[in-house]
């Protein structure tokens, strides 16, 4: 949707927004999985009411 407003190509639009992330790159579904995997494991069995970011620093970077 991006690219249409902007007139942009998706792979400039995919460049910027990579560049919007602090390790420079799209996180990959296995490292989101690993995330859910342990917090659905009983080594998280204490963790309550916690807000974890999975986003590789790019909420940081705004």
């Amino acid at each position: 949707m991006r690219a249409r407003r902007c007139v942009a190509s998706l792979d400039v639009i995919e460049v910027e927004s990579r560049g919007t992330v602090s390790a420079g790159r799209y996180g990959k579904p296995e490292e989101f999985a690993a995330v859910v995997a342990l917090l659905a494991s009983s080594q998280a069995s204490f963790v309550t009411g916690s807000m974890i970011r999975v986003d590789g620093g790019m909420l940081r970077n705004r």
